[in-house]
């Protein structure tokens, strides 16, 4: 059985992941061609190698074109859906992308104290976070993997400064999100897990903890944005799971 391990010592992000499954071999002109059955305009997908404290990984970035005023655009949670419903991507991605954006909107109301059908997404409603989120959903299973396993995620400390103010990290709504997984930080000050992240890997991990036996056939590397005091990298191991463990 084809598993990945991620190993989460710096965070994770949505750009993080699709950047290691790049890294591990994800063809990028199949994960962009795939990409444009959403029918999103007005951004690109770019991806490059980047050095990070030493170690070589994979950027993965969503440009997005804006005319006039830069700003993020908001969308509820119909409107996210009814994107995936439209696209041609396949039925079973597309009710991954939906279950992933239905934790993050449930995480949301829970915060805010207002019905799902009232939650309007900022960050999380821009293209760059639905693309990161089909992005991912789309490369894993191109890469055929069976099963995920997660490391402790490390989240960071300090505050982080987003549409509704300062808030201590990890944010209210990651917080919530994480709600039963095993988290820590080890005084980086900076989110180190974002919204995104935490719902898509807490949607398709298994477990959460040490890694699983298995046959290590690859590695690879999802570079962060942020340059840190450690490789800010999400380093995933790709191989097949040892039977004692299926």
């Amino acid at each position: 059985m084809k598993i990945l391990y991620f190993d989460c010592f710096s965070g994770i992000s949505g750009d993080m992941i699709i950047g290691s499954l790049l890294d591990l071999g994800l063809d990028f002109n199949y994960l962009e061609k795939e990409l444009k059955k959403l029918k999103l305009k007005d951004y690109k997908i770019e991806s490059k190698k980047v050095m990070k404290n030493g170690i070589s990984a994979t950027k993965s970035n969503v440009i997005e074109r804006h005319y006039g005023e830069s700003h993020h655009e908001e969308r509820n949670l119909d409107e996210i859906n009814k994107i995936i419903d439209n696209s041609k991507l396949k039925d079973n991605i597309k009710n991954t992308i939906k279950k992933i954006f239905y934790k993050i909107a449930v995480a949301e109301a829970k915060v805010h104290k207002k019905p799902i059908k009232k939650i309007h997404f900022h960050e999380i409603g821009a293209i760059d976070t639905i693309i990161d989120v089909a992005g991912a959903v789309i490369g894993l299973n191109e890469l055929g993997i069976k099963k995920i396993y997660c490391s402790k995620l490390n989240v960071g400390t300090g505050f982080v400064e987003f549409s509704h103010g300062k808030w201590p990290v990890p944010a209210p709504a990651t917080a919530e999100i994480l709600k039963n997984v095993p988290i820590y930080h080890n005084n980086i000050k900076f989110e180190l897990v974002t919204p995104t992240g935490a719902a898509i890997i807490t949607t398709l991990a298994s477990k959460f903890g040490e890694m699983p036996a298995m046959k290590l056939e690859k590695i690879g590397y999802g570079a962060g944005t942020k340059d840190l005091n450690q490789p800010n990298v999400l380093r995933v191991f790709h191989g097949e799971l040892d039977k004692d463990f299926e």
